[in-house]
């Protein structure tokens, strides 16, 4: 989904400066997705997507406290002139019955689909793939291109001995996509995304910091049906 300000920095830290670049790079950014609009399989496309009201929110996400301060939350603030209003439906006027809901409509990647734009561009433009591997600093001097940028991402961390960096653990449970189901659900500490290429599923808890700190990487099954159970749960058995 198009959330440019998801972590992207403490509430403390927003100065107006801040929020002036920040503005303008979203902006930026909005406009050259929506130049992908309407492509061949649909890198990116707008989707609706229902907040479910009402229900008490399970277990699980990490509190935000004096140690875990708030995160900024700029979208709504500066882009809320880019997309659609948010609109309100009322419990009883439509399928899911006494819960009401609030939808929102914003841009959406189908990863494998704009991964392969991007790689076609990348290669057609002269670019290739080399797989190598850095244990340190040092290793870049062997490289033959002078400018280098460092997207290593949780990587980075060991690689240039970076402690502030900070692992945010997630998962996914994909299933396989349904013909007619386009459009996203949100309800107590799961979302619903309706990718072109599978299904996703996911615990987002109940805060910005689930998973914060968290740097395990094997699969979590409970979790994983958690999520689609708890999506599951808002339509009448078949």
């Amino acid at each position: 989904m198009f959330t440019p300000d998801s972590r992207i920095a403490l509430a403390k830290y927003t100065t107006p400066g801040f929020k002036k670049a920040w503005n303008e790079r979203a902006r930026y950014s909005y406009r050259t997705y929506q130049s992908l609009l309407g492509l061949a399989d649909q890198p990116v496309e707008y989707v609706d997507f229902y907040a479910v009201n009402g229900g008490q929110s399970a277990p699980g996400g990490n509190e935000a406290n004096e140690d875990r301060p708030a995160f900024a939350e700029l979208e709504g603030e500066l882009l809320a002139d880019l997309q659609p209003k948010n609109r309100t439906f009322p419990a009883g006027t439509h399928s899911l019955g006494a819960h009401a809901l609030t939808r929102s409509t914003t841009l959406m990647f189908n990863l494998s689909a704009y991964a392969h734009f991007l790689m076609s561009d990348f290669r057609s433009a002269g670019g290739k793939v080399e797989v190598t591997e850095f244990t340190s600093p040092a290793d870049f001097s062997l490289l033959p291109q002078k400018t280098l940028v460092n997207a290593t991402g949780y990587g980075a961390r060991a690689l240039l001995n970076d402690e502030s960096v900070i692992p945010v653990r997630g998962q996914l449970a994909r299933t396989p996509p349904q013909e007619g189901i386009h459009y996203g659900l949100a309800y107590r500490d799961s979302i619903f995304v309706p990718r072109r290429d599978g299904f996703v599923f996911q615990v987002i808890g109940n805060d910005d910091y689930y998973g914060y700190g968290i740097d395990a990487t094997a699969p979590d099954r409970v979790e994983a049906e958690h999520a689609i159970q708890t999506i599951q749960s808002l339509f009448p058995p078949v």
